[in-house]
């Protein structure tokens, strides 16, 4: 079985990662393990996050022409590479051909989905019922159904 980072050597360490019903397994040898920092156990789920069962295809990374600058802040492909991060939002057009393969390989997705503090996103989920309670209550009221209205207002009550 061959290295799933290089390719080239054989597979001495294996690791699996079970979550939920899913499975991932990585495959590396020696050199690359050493290299991904597998002598510490914290990096496991790191090095599984970024290493996958199925391969990434080995691509060039961006595609931009090698002397290639922004035109915007003249920010170069090796400063990029440098300070792994873009100068200005100009940067991902001129080097965004071969962005999608590198964030693939640093990264779980190429989307970034942002993150709710769990306060905040249950604060937001109780307004939202809140909401929705009124309308009903509303609704009741206008139909002249006061015993439905009454739970309505109990309910709204309780979760204020």
């Amino acid at each position: 079985m061959l290295c799933n980072a290089c390719k080239q050597n054989e597979a001495k360490v294996h690791l699996t990662k079970i979550v939920g019903d899913k499975m991932q397994k990585v495959d590396l040898c020696e050199d690359c393990s050493k290299d991904k920092g597998v002598d510490d156990p914290t990096s496991y789920s790191d090095l599984l996050m970024g290493l996958s069962a199925e391969p990434v295809p080995s691509e060039p990374e961006p595609a931009a022409e090698p002397g290639a600058k922004c035109p915007a802040c003249g920010y170069s492909q090796a400063d990029f590479k440098k300070a792994g991060r873009f100068g200005c939002s100009e940067c991902y057009d001129t080097f965004g051909e071969g962005l999608v393969v590198m964030l693939k390989t640093m990264h779980k997705g190429t989307r970034h989905t942002g993150k709710v503090p769990a306060a905040l996103h249950q604060s937001r989920v109780e307004a939202q019922k809140v909401k929705l309670l009124q309308k009903r209550l509303d609704k009741a009221i206008t139909e002249e159904n006061f015993e439905e209205a009454a739970q309505l207002r109990d309910e709204i009550k309780r979760l204020k």
